[in-house]
């Protein structure tokens, strides 16, 4: 059976009142806010942004959607947990901070904002998956105390996954810092030699302390390395490398179960909306503005993560006249939602249902 999923075309030009009001409407098609109960702690998991980042989802664009879920519950609040990597996300008070910076005030949203996982992020709950790469999932303890959770996400490429949206968002971005250090683990970068500057930027970026400077070039520690990728992006000589096909494969198979953890935890609890605008060659971690790969599309909401995923990069690549996924980084996208689909996370089957205002 096809999975239904809902899409109203949008743009950044519609300005902030319109996309509030299409993203109202893409939600209520779901009918999900009958499903939220007046007890219920209600989980908008969203992407802050870092720093300097301008992709990321904007506040005023959610006031609809808040509004209609604070009719139900007032014990709503907008989440996310807290980094591997150093930066303005790497602890619940800078974390808090920049969301702040970002737009995401009282004034404006009128819901606090709650980092899921604690101050440096080791308040965790472990969840049973025993799955082929995954026994046990991490997952950031706030999001695990509560009952429903609507899924926010910005579509974007992504330096190690190809792409990132709702299964990224759910398995990597609800997890613990221990639970993304279990899903990065498998990733272990190399300096190649003859590219290396030796300039030292992976250094001051490495949260691990895992580079060295070794006659002239940048060396991996592997026992140290934790795998988060973030030596890679700020390289500006391509002297770091992966094991693509290996290490990329792993990682969204362990990220897909981990999303499955968490959903499983929410049942029908549980929805994805996933904003298809600015759609970036790196995800919002990246702390600097991008232009985007593809016009603005619009904004799609679905129960089933897979589809919804599917959805948006079928929509993207469609409008792109190609795969524009590969175009910045040649990775398999499609194994995260293969493999979600194998273990019954959702489906790749879908019926697109196009709505408009009025």
């Amino acid at each position: 059976m096809k999975k239904e999923v809902y899409f109203i075309r949008a743009s950044r030009e519609d300005g902030p009142e319109i996309i509030a009001q299409k993203s109202l409407a893409i939600y209520r098609s779901l009918g999900f806010n009958e499903r939220i109960e007046a007890e219920d702690f209600v989980a908008l998991k969203i992407h802050f942004g870092e720093k300097n980042n301008t992709g990321h989802i904007k506040p005023q664009w959610l006031t609809g959607i808040i509004d209609d879920v604070l009719k139900k519950s007032n014990r709503a609040f907008l989440s996310d947990s807290n980094t591997l990597y150093v930066g303005r996300r790497a602890n619940s008070v800078d974390h808090i901070r920049l969301a702040w910076e970002h737009g995401f005030r009282p004034e404006i949203v009128k819901i606090p904002v709650i980092i899921a996982d604690g101050l440096v992020g080791r308040e965790k709950v472990e969840l049973k998956v025993e799955g082929s790469r995954v026994q046990s999932s991490r997952i950031s303890s706030a999001f695990l105390s509560s009952q429903t959770m609507i899924c926010l996400t910005h579509v974007t490429g992504h330096v190690q996954t190809g792409v990132g949206a709702a299964i990224k968002n759910l398995g990597m971005g609800c997890a613990s810092r221990a639970g993304k250090l279990d899903q990065h683990s498998v990733v272990h970068p190399r300096v190649k030699a003859k590219q290396c500057r030796n300039c030292g930027l992976c250094l001051d970026y490495c949260p691990a302390g895992a580079i060295r400077q070794i006659q002239n070039k940048a060396i991996i520690d592997d026992e140290k390395c934790i795998g988060c990728g973030e030596c890679l992006v700020v390289c500006r000589f391509g002297a770091v490398q992966m094991k693509w096909d290996e290490d990329s494969r792993r990682l969204q198979e362990k990220m897909a179960e981990y999303a499955l953890s968490v959903k499983n935890h929410f049942g029908k609890k549980i929805c994805f909306i996933n904003f298809i605008l600015q759609v970036t060659k790196d995800c919002d971690c990246m702390a600097k503005s991008q232009a985007g790969v593809v016009h603005d599309v619009g904004i799609v909401s679905s129960l089933d993560p897979v589809a919804v995923d599917r959805t948006s990069i079928d929509l993207v690549n469609l409008a792109a006249g190609k795969d524009a996924f590969r175009q910045g980084y040649n990775l398999d996208w499609s194994i995260q939602l293969a493999h979600g689909e194998k273990i019954g996370l959702g489906s790749q089957d879908y019926k697109l249902i196009e709505i408009s205002l009025g």
